[in-house]
């Protein structure tokens, strides 16, 4: 570090991490990552990419300290390298939400469409949860829910849920939810069961957001 500017050192180093946020793709892995630990070549595989490509964006944010890395075997598996980093993929949401026209349009568009009614809370569902009031839906991959899932979670992933609607009971509320705030699965999901007579609402966030608010989670298989 500079000992004539150790600002300008500290705010190269704050810049480093900002410009390894700045691709679509490493986004993307960072939401893959908040599920769960992961090799490269199931990164690539999840979010369509190479591996060579993969394992670039990799490199370029743990070099920023936005991930850690651990040997398993033959493997190196990749996850957060702190909490920290969601609150700062959270902060990003935020302000882009806020104030850039492209994404209230799609957020007016596309996700609004699919669910404008108000989503249900961490609390709220912690609390329908130890009443029993609730049917909680997990539609991500099954290998994400066996990595981790809410409490009493049922896992029906998106692309078998029309085949298996008849699993679902419609005496009580369904709660979806899947890998985050903007995850389109549950969106989907809602739209759904909603157009099959389901009372369907949305969890406000994710999985990984439950998790790092200190909120129970259960892991394993799915047993419903």
């Amino acid at each position: 570090m500079s000992s004539q500017n150790p600002k300008a050192a500290v705010f190269a180093g704050f810049a480093e991490v900002a410009k390894a946020l700045g691709h679509v793709h490493r986004l993307e892995i960072l939401e893959l990552l908040a599920q769960g630990e992961r090799n490269v070549e199931a990164l690539a595989e999840r979010a369509g990419l190479s591996v060579a490509n993969a394992s670039q964006h990799l490199r370029l944010m743990r070099r920023a300290g936005l991930l850690a890395s651990r040997r398993d075997g033959k493997h190196i598996l990749y996850g957060l390298s702190d909490p920290a980093v969601l609150d700062l993929v959270a902060a990003l949401h935020r302000v882009g939400e806020r104030n850039l026209a492209e994404v209230r349009e799609v957020m007016g568009g596309y996700f609004h469409e699919r669910d404008a009614l108000e989503p249900v809370s961490r609390k709220e569902l912690a609390r329908r949860l130890k009443d029993g009031l609730v049917t909680v839906l997990d539609v991500r991959p099954e290998d994400e829910f066996a990595a981790g899932h809410l409490p009493q979670a049922i896992n029906i992933p998106l692309r078998e849920l029309a085949r298996q609607l008849r699993g679902l009971p419609k005496s009580r509320e369904v709660v979806a939810y899947c890998r985050g705030a903007y995850c389109v699965l549950a969106f989907e999901a809602v739209a759904l069961l909603r157009k099959h007579g389901f009372n369907v609402r949305r969890l406000e966030e994710g999985y990984p957001e439950w998790k790092a608010a200190g909120l129970p989670v259960t892991l394993g298989e799915n047993v419903a």
